[in-house]
C-alpha cells in the first residue's frame, strides 16, 4: 500500500517538507513518533474500556463491534501523561503552524477482530463548536495496521462546503438542513478524489486537519486495532455555534461565539 504522501523516519522531528505536505494535502504520516508511549497509551486504552465514560459506545453490525469514547482524559492517568509530556503539543503546533497547541479532547477507538462496519466518511469540524484553519487530529495506533487503516481524502481540508454530519450508530443525519452541507463522499466510486492510506506500526502517527475528509475499514483480521486520538487547535481556533447538539457536547462551558476556548478546560500545552 503506497503512501501518498511525504513521511518522517525521524522520531518526532517535523521538517519544512512534511510541514508543506500537511498543507497542501491536509494529512500526513509520522513514522515512530510515539514508540516510546504505546505501552503507556496501551494501558491508558484499557483503563478506559474498563470505566467507560457515559458517551461511550460499542456499534456492532454483523460480527464483532467497534468501541468509541472520548474527553476521558484528566480521569487516565496513562492519557494525562501523553497529553502533557508526549511530542504530541510540539507536534501539533508545528503542523498547525502555531505558536501554541492548545488541547481539545481526546478519542479512544478500538476495532475487535471481524468488525466489518467501516468507519463513515466524515470531517470533524462539523461535530465540534469550535472553528480555525489551525487544528490537528494526532491518530495513534499501537497495534499494527495492515488491513484495517484509516483514509482521507487529500485536499478535502480546502473545500468550501463542509460534509454532511452523520450518526455513526445508523448514518442518520446529525443537523437539519442537508442543503447546507455536502453529500457524503464515497472515493472508491470518484476516481478525483485522491486518498491517502499508510500501513502502520505500533507509534507510527497520522495528523490530519480537522477538516480533512476520512473514514476507516473494518477490521476483517483476528486482532484488535487499538487507537488513540489526540485532538489538537492552534491560536486562530475559536467557539463557533452550530445548528445543533455538538460532539462532543461539554454542557455548561459558558463560551460565547469568538472567543477562544476557555484554558481551564481546554490546556496550552505547548509552549509548556
Amino acid at each position: 500500500m503506497a503512501s501518498q504522501a511525504a513521511t518522517s523516519t525521524a522520531g518526532p522531528a517535523i521538517d519544512a517538507d512534511l510541514i508543506a505536505d500537511y498543507q497542501r494535502d491536509g494529512a500526513v504520516c509520522v513514522r515512530g513518533a510515539f514508540t516510546g508511549w504505546v505501552d503507556t497509551i496501551a494501558a491508558g486504552i484499557e483503563r478506559n474500556m474498563l470505566n467507560r465514560s457515559a458517551t461511550a459506545s460499542d456499534i456492532a453490525n454483523g460480527r464483532g463491534s467497534f468501541f468509541d469514547d472520548y474527553c476521558n482524559w484528566e480521569r487516565i492517568p496513562e492519557f494525562v501523561e501523553v497529553v502533557r509530556k508526549s511530542p504530541a503539543a510540539e507536534l501539533a503546533a508545528a503542523v498547525m503552524q502555531s505558536r501554541t497547541a492548545q488541547f481539545f479532547h481526546d478519542h479512544v477507538l478500538v476495532k475487535e477482530p471481524g468488525t466489518q462496519k467501516p468507519t463513515p466518511w466524515h470531517q470533524d469540524i462539523p461535530y465540534y463548536f469550535v472553528d480555525g484553519r489551525q487544528t490537528v487530529s494526532i491518530w495513534i495506533p499501537i497495534d499494527p495496521v495492515k488491513e484495517a487503516t484509516l483514509r482521507l481524502i487529500a485536499g478535502s481540508h480546502k473545500w468550501d462546503k463542509m460534509i454532511l454530519p452523520v450518526r455513526w450508530l445508523d448514518d442518520s443525519n446529525f443537523y437539519a438542513g442537508e442543503g447546507d452541507y455536502l453529500p457524503v463522499p464515497d472515493p472508491d466510486k470518484e476516481p478525483s478524489l485522491k486518498v491517502l492510506e499508510w500501513e502502520m506500526e505500533p507509534g507510527d502517527a497520522i495528523l490530519f486537519d480537522f477538516r480533512t475528509a476520512h473514514g476507516a475499514r473494518g477490521n476483517l483480521t483476528s486482532a484488535r486495532r487499538r487507537a488513540l486520538s489526540l485532538r489538537w487547535v492552534g491560536d486562530d481556533a475559536r467557539y463557533v455555534e452550530r445548528p445543533g447538539r455538538t460532539s462532543p457536547p461539554y454542557p455548561g462551558h459558558g463560551m460565547q461565539p469568538g472567543q477562544k476556548l476557555r484554558e481551564d478546560w481546554f490546556p496550552v500545552v505547548f509552549p509548556g
